[in-house]
């Protein structure tokens, strides 16, 4: 159901979410006065107040708990990203300290492995999965700049700082794949729905003399909370659904340093 409300427009996520909730809250109350006479919830007001008042501190901590969270974790993939396209930057300067063939094969291989994480993987990303050929060029690049390194005596600190921004930018897609999996794990997901509908549900047994005002209210509690659940369902997976990061780090580098003109 997560997966399903992320990959949908936020319009429609919300409609979901916060629109059939609030609905249903809405006509909690009536159902519930059609039960229970409204002496017998008026004279637990007070004391269930101060349950509520707990009940809601509590909730609402948990909940500000995970909106954090997930910003933090969406923040950090949209950081691994550039930082994935500064080590692939690094890594094309770089390779103009290789003369001839092999560096002209290093920068091509590079353009290449750029090309397909933009085409490729950030789609297969949206499904939580990889692109083979995306690490099949990686590959190749490790290939194409161990045969370089091998094929030449050169200065041993480019070599080494050109192995050093591979790994980079190896780290960095390693992250990228796993933040695309999602942050919030199952049990959370289950206190986060569980605990709104438990808030909601004890609103719901208090008696106020104006059902159309107490309606209302329940309402506006619903939205208050779903609207910020739908933060967490929004960003959770940083690379789908509508609120997403995307490839904007790594197809500026390959306008910018005309991979597609040039090896």
């Amino acid at each position: 159901m997560i997966l399903y409300l992320t990959s949908q427009p936020l319009w429609v996520s919300g409609l979901i979410l916060v629109g059939l909730t609030t609905l249903v809250s809405m006509c909690g109350p009536p159902l519930v006065r059609h039960y229970v006479a409204l002496d017998k919830l008026t004279s637990n007001n007070e004391v269930g107040g101060f349950k509520f008042a707990t009940v809601g501190v509590l909730y609402a901590v948990f909940l500000a708990f995970a909106i954090i969270l997930v910003w933090q974790k969406y923040s950090d993939a949209e950081a691994t990203v550039a930082k994935e396209a500064g080590a692939a930057a690094a890594l094309y300067h770089l390779s103009y300290g290789i003369s001839g063939p092999p560096g002209m094969a290093l920068r091509s291989s590079l353009g290449n492995y750029l090309q397909l994480v933009v085409s490729d993987e950030w789609s297969a990303m949206e499904r939580g999965q990889r692109s083979k050929p995306a690490h099949e060029a990686l590959e190749l690049i490790y290939t194409t700049l161990m045969t370089a390194a091998n094929g030449e005596q050169r200065d041993a600190a480019l070599a080494s700082e050109l192995f050093y921004q591979l790994d980079v930018l190896t780290e960095a897609r390693r992250a990228r794949l796993l933040a695309a999996e999602g942050f919030v794990p199952g049990i959370v997901w289950v206190v986060l729905f569980g605990g709104a509908a438990v808030t909601i549900t004890f609103a719901l047994f208090f008696g106020a003399k104006n059902l159309r005002a107490q309606s209302i209210m329940m309402g506006l509690l619903s939205v208050l909370i779903f609207a910020e659940l739908l933060i967490v369902v929004a960003i959770d997976h940083p690379f789908s659904g509508t609120v997403k990061v995307e490839p904007e780090a790594l197809t500026d580098l390959l306008v910018d340093e005309g991979f597609s003109r040039a090896p």
